[in-house]
């Protein structure tokens, strides 16, 4: 299946691993399908790209590559809807911001992800132990070209 993005044009994806969140993501209620894009060879960041919307795109991660003991306290009731029952069919990644050269992880509305069947919900987790911006790693500023008179 080809699907049009505003970061890599066109993109032929495998429709049987398109990941679909019934409810969509927090604040895009009526996007429901996405494919998760990997960023480059070896990189632990992916893009999870809307299907319907080509200007939709979150740079995502699994947490618990900068917090190794980062849990998602949850009772199995709520992940019913996309019929997890063992944390071993999960897949947990988070939607990271830049601020300035910071980068940022919501640790308070993780994306949980049955492999088995590729459906998915983000949580709002009451916990707080984390925040939506939780410090991640610092990035390189882009170096500015300055006129030259």
């Amino acid at each position: 299946m080809i699907i049009t993005t505003s970061r890599f044009g066109q993109l032929d994806v495998d429709a049987d691993r398109l990941i679909v969140f019934d409810d969509g993501v927090l604040g895009f209620p009526d996007q429901h399908e996405y494919a998760l894009v990997q960023t480059g060879e070896g990189s632990g960041f992916y893009w999870l790209q809307s299907v319907g919307r080509a200007d939709l795109a979150f740079v995502v991660c699994d947490p618990r590559l900068f917090v190794a003991d980062y849990e998602v306290p949850v009772k199995t009731a709520d992940l019913e809807c996309i019929e997890l029952d063992s944390a071993e069919n999960a897949q947990i990644f988070v939607i990271v911001n830049k601020i300035d050269t910071l980068l940022t992880g919501n640790f308070q509305g993780p994306l949980v992800v049955n492999v088995s069947n590729r459906r998915a919900r983000q949580l709002v987790l009451s916990d707080k132990r984390y925040s939506t911006r939780h410090p991640l790693m610092r990035v390189k500023q882009a170096a500015t070209l300055e006129k030259i008179a």
